[in-house]
């Protein structure tokens, strides 16, 4: 019996190791951790139950028969974070560069049908080289079961992929179907195409860092929702994102203890608006000053900064908060925004996370990049995704609510909750200097005329009142009192039903 419990001991000891103590060091010199490494810190400690620890490849070709390794490159299980139940896979690129085969697959498949079964998020870590060429096609066969778990686990589970080194080829789309992805800056990339090949067709000379870094998919390409300094730090914001969400489409977000005043009144947010309506002011400094603690978990910071996307609490509950900018192009709306924001909205929806919705809008961005690039289907993308949301709305109009992109941010028509008002809100079909050059072209000629009409249309649109009288905003509120009013509009929505007529599913115009 002895000698049995001790090759089992032998046995795991030999499945830690991975690829070896060799390539484990070369793993710590590139400044990343090893596979497991990595999910004792993402866990609580000591709440991590592994499975398939000893399954190997079953690939004879090229010689791969003499190296089998315990576990194949990927580390599966579930743990704990905070307590709550989460199923991760991490891969290893001490074996065989983390490259994915037959056997591979299948462990990840399994952890993703339990974590379906069960009712708790996925969490993947990925750093592979790729399919694992030995096999051929029984390891692009992995990869599509993969992604049809994937697809399978969208809006029943929240899925986070976390890319710790190289992501490429068809590794890419698992990732980009999960709810969130995030990046280490410097030893992290994704892409389709190596930079070799885009060399070879298109002559373009790119590193990989270039073509599909963290900052890349970050800024340009909205792959990549955030990125961090490195493993640590990036497993450290898992965690926290994980408290805010709930472990799947059934149940609620989590309620944590919170030590804020829900009634708090902050006389400051009285002088936010700026006396020149021109001018931009911090739309995050009433967002932090709504929420509990003022603490704000920004999703996909870097990209599209014209719109903010993250979570708050509000008396210890998740929110989800949608908020122009004036900072960035005066808050407009535009391709990358509305695309951002639609995504985040409908991510809300899926998993019962209430949403708030702060506006100061001038419109659409207006120029020829914008039409060509299909504005008028990216903007319907956000209208789309407000208008099919079920879950509590609250909006809240700061100051400017111009035209169509007043109908978009979540207005009353698309089954808005509750719509609230600052009094320096202005509610119109565009600004008064362009609708007065319409309304009153002939006295186009008159400085003196046109001053006073515009005066005029001021005095009878910049303000939130006509809108407040159609019953298109339910009260007018003081800016002091955002965080009272907003508080306690979600809490009498706690029950809210609402559902949408039966369909097969919707057809979003992507």
């Amino acid at each position: 019996m002895k000698d049995i419990l001790s090759e089992l001991e032998d046995r795991r000891d030999a499945a830690r190791l991975g690829g070896g103590q060799r390539r484990i060091d070369a793993q710590h010199g590139r400044g990343k951790l090893t596979a497991r490494e990595r999910i004792e810190l993402l866990l609580d400690e000591d709440s991590f139950e592994e499975f398939d620890m000893f399954k190997a490849h079953r690939c004879t070709d090229f010689g791969m028969e003499e190296d089998r390794p315990a576990g194949d490159g990927v580390v599966t299980g579930w743990g704990t974070i905070n307590g709550r139940m989460v199923y991760v896979f991490s891969q290893d690129f001490t074996v065989f560069g983390g490259s994915l085969s037959e056997t591979h697959a299948e462990k990840i498949c399994k952890i993703m049908d339990m974590a379906v079964q069960n009712g708790a998020p996925v969490i993947g870590i990925n750093d592979s080289g790729g399919a694992r060429i030995q096999e051929g096609v029984a390891s692009l066969a992995g990869y599509a079961e993969v992604f049809q778990r994937n697809i399978m686990a969208s809006g029943v589970v929240p899925q986070i992929s976390v890319i710790m080194g190289p992501c490429a080829g068809g590794a890419v789309y698992s990732p980009a179907m999960t709810d969130f992805i995030f990046m280490v800056k410097d030893t992290s990339y994704m892409f389709v195409t190596g930079p070799d090949v885009v060399k070879t067709v298109t002559n373009e000379v790119v590193t990989a860092e270039e073509l599909g870094g963290a900052s890349t998919h970050t800024k340009k390409s909205s792959v990549a929702d955030g990125a961090f300094e490195n493993d640590v730090e990036a497993l450290a914001e898992v965690r926290r994102l994980v408290d805010f969400l709930p472990l799947n489409n059934r149940e609620k977000p989590p309620v944590r203890p919170f030590f804020d005043e829900p009634g708090r009144i902050e006389d400051s947010l009285d002088t936010l608006i700026p006396e020149n309506p021109n001018s931009p002011y911090d739309m995050k400094e009433l967002i932090t000053k709504v929420a509990d603690e003022g603490d704000f978990y920004e999703i996909q910071e870097d990209y599209a900064k014209n719109i903010i996307t993250g979570f708050i609490r509000l008396e210890g509950q998740t929110v989800g908060v949608v908020a122009n900018q004036p900072m960035v192009l005066a808050g407009c709306l535009d391709i990358d925004s509305s695309r951002k924001a639609a995504r985040f909205v409908r991510f809300c929806d899926c998993f019962e996370i209430p949403i708030l919705t702060l506006v100061d809008v001038p419109g659409f961005l207006p120029g020829t990049s914008q039409e060509y690039g299909g504005v008028i289907k990216h903007g319907a993308k956000l209208l789309f995704a407000y208008g099919e949301a079920t879950v509590p709305k609250v909006t809240v109009i700061t100051r400017k609510a111009y035209g169509g992109a007043y109908d978009v941010m979540a207005s009353k028509h698309l089954r808005g909750d509750f719509n609230y008002a600052w009094p320096t809100a202005e509610i119109a079909v565009m600004g008064a200097k362009g609708a007065t050059e319409i309304i009153h072209r002939a006295d186009l000629g008159d400085a003196e005329k046109i001053a006073a009409h515009t005066a005029d249309y001021e005095d009878r649109f910049a303000n939130p009142f006509v809108a407040a009288e159609k019953g298109f905003i339910d009260e007018v509120i003081q800016p002091r009192s955002t965080r009272r009013r907003v508080s306690r509009a979600f809490a009498s929505l706690r029950n809210k039903k609402l559902e949408n007529p039966w369909k097969k599913h919707d057809n979003i115009p992507l």
